[in-house]
């Protein structure tokens, strides 16, 4: 697919983006659509590869480690080194870039001591990959998650928004088949309890008990993504920054006003404060530097990043246009030892 998506394909994700897991009639009766013609588009959607809606796992935030690691590679192994990287499940996304760094990967771990001890050797083992530098998120202030394509009217998002948080709270232990129903998620955001039986071997009833356990621990975090240049997005830049501390909610606050934040974060390491956003032009990276150098005198930007092409987003390989290839590396050995 290499057309821009139209208004109606527009307003069936932005409805996702919301409620990932509402049901067709729900989402049918906000857009005034019929369910089975909204079902039908989506699955046209998801074959090619324009959108698809998946979970990638949050843990126990007192434990669980995100980091942000600058790799250099040989340029004549750099596509090895892309594939080496994408099969990995610890790294969840890689963007090529061509600046002081060849890749900046995303990584979620369990725990630190997990990343230390089995992502590291796995870096160390791949032909070509010359050197990593790695900053830790210490706080992230706005994810991919809770970006929203704006194509949706103020009265639908908030009917939207009512549906989708009438999710039942759980605060138990994660049942036993955590890390089995996290990857049959992973694939499809919207597995059915009889998706996840069929697919771990689980009894239907057990299936359907431990599903909703895991959606209600708030655990996992589920989105709907979308090829963005058929969304209008062409350009995506990171910019890395030193704020003081204490300017770093307010400032995350103010740039997810923008509408176009997809990523902002506070590290470790020479810079302290993260942010990435999807443009819809080159010119809107200098709107956007000098907006902030107005508002915002004591943000010192140290570095722009153009990415030029995304080779995986949570788990998902990209083709260069930015649509899923159709293959994932679903979440590793790592999240199978969480439930207690």
């Amino acid at each position: 697919m290499n057309r821009q998506l139209d208004e109606d394909d527009l307003l069936l994700i932005n409805a996702l983006q919301i409620g990932p897991r509402l049901p067709w009639t729900a989402i049918g009766a906000v857009l005034d659509r019929h369910p089975t013609s909204l079902a039908l588009r989506w699955e046209k959607l998801v074959a090619a590869g324009a959108a698809w809606i998946t979970s990638h796992p949050v843990g126990d935030p007192e434990q669980m480690s995100l980091s942000f690691h600058d790799v250099q590679c040989d340029p004549a192994q750099r596509r090895s080194v892309v594939q080496a990287l994408a099969a990995l499940p610890d790294v969840f996304s890689i963007d090529e870039c061509h600046r002081n760094r060849d890749m900046m990967l995303t990584v979620i771990t369990p725990t630190p001591a997990w990343l230390a001890e089995s992502v590291y050797p796995l870096f160390d083992r791949i032909p070509g990959l010359t050197r990593y530098e790695t900053s830790f998120c210490t706080q992230l202030h706005h994810g991919a998650d809770s970006w929203q394509l704006g194509a949706l009217n103020a009265v639908q998002r908030k009917k939207l928004s009512q549906l989708a948080g009438n999710q039942t709270a759980y605060r138990g232990p994660l049942p036993p088949a955590y890390g089995e129903i996290l990857q049959v998620l992973s694939r499809n955001g919207r597995a059915s309890a009889a998706d996840i039986a069929a697919e771990t071997g689980l009894h239907p009833a057990t299936a359907r008990r431990q599903l909703q356990k895991v959606l209600g621990s708030g655990s996992l975090a589920l989105r709907c993504e979308v090829a963005h240049g058929l969304a209008g997005f062409p350009i995506i830049c990171q910019w890395f920054a030193r704020l003081p501390a204490a300017e770093h909610s307010r400032t995350a606050s103010a740039l997810a006003d923008s509408g176009t934040l997809r990523l902002c974060a506070s590290t470790t390491g020479p810079t302290n404060f993260t942010f990435m956003m999807w443009l819809r032009s080159a010119a809107d990276i200098m709107n956007t530097e000098r907006s902030l150098g107005e508002r915002f005198p004591a943000l010192e930007i140290t570095e722009s990043v153009v990415v030029a092409t995304v080779a995986k987003r949570v788990g998902w390989i990209l083709n260069r246009n930015g649509t899923a290839a159709g293959n994932l590396t679903v979440p590793g050995e790592a999240w199978k030892h969480v439930a207690s």
